[in-house]
């Protein structure tokens, strides 16, 4: 390579180095709580939701303190599907203690904060309403049951102590 050539291959790779030294990845958008009717779908930029939940982050690999549990929807007789992708942060690879890979009803929990992780933070990181009495717009009956006991405070139910929830929503409507 002659002296030209590996010049302008130098100025080539100090202007791609500069460049991507200058990109930044935009700021996530606040997190929303939503209290709308199914489907939800999962926020593509978790960090926000993190956050809100009080869920510290942990990278995508990070398979510590691992269990992983079944939830199941069940609103006005209709099963609300869990979505892919809630409780994780797709731009920075990065995921909270509960989480969901697939639509198959697993709630993984994973990482920093695994054993703390509530059934209320799990649905803050989904940005859906759940409370005592409301899930998304559906007000009324709520039900709530832990390996087939029920749950007298839902939204402090420790994920990490059970195998496998239940809710159930009437709203009357």
């Amino acid at each position: 390579m002659g002296p030209r050539l590996l010049r302008r291959a130098l100025v080539a790779v100090a202007m791609t180095a500069t460049l991507a030294g200058c990109v930044q990845q935009a700021p996530p958008a606040p997190a929303v709580i939503r209290t709308t009717p199914p489907p939800w779908d999962a926020p593509r930029d978790g960090v926000a939701y993190f956050e809100l939940a009080g869920v510290p982050a942990s990278r995508l690999d990070d398979r510590s303190n691992q269990r992983v549990l079944t939830l199941a929807i069940n609103l006005d007789g209709a099963d609300v599907p869990l979505v892919p992708w809630i409780g994780i942060d797709r731009p920075r690879a990065l995921q909270a203690p509960a989480h969901t890979h697939d639509d198959s009803g697993t709630v993984w929990l994973e990482g920093a904060g695994a054993a703390d992780v509530t059934l209320g933070q799990f649905f803050t990181l989904w940005g859906v309403r759940f409370d005592g009495r409301c899930l998304g717009a559906a007000c009324g009956d709520l039900t709530v049951q832990a390996d087939g006991r029920p749950v007298a405070d839902p939204a402090a139910l420790r994920l990490w102590d059970a195998t496998d929830v239940q809710i159930r929503v009437s709203s009357g409507g």
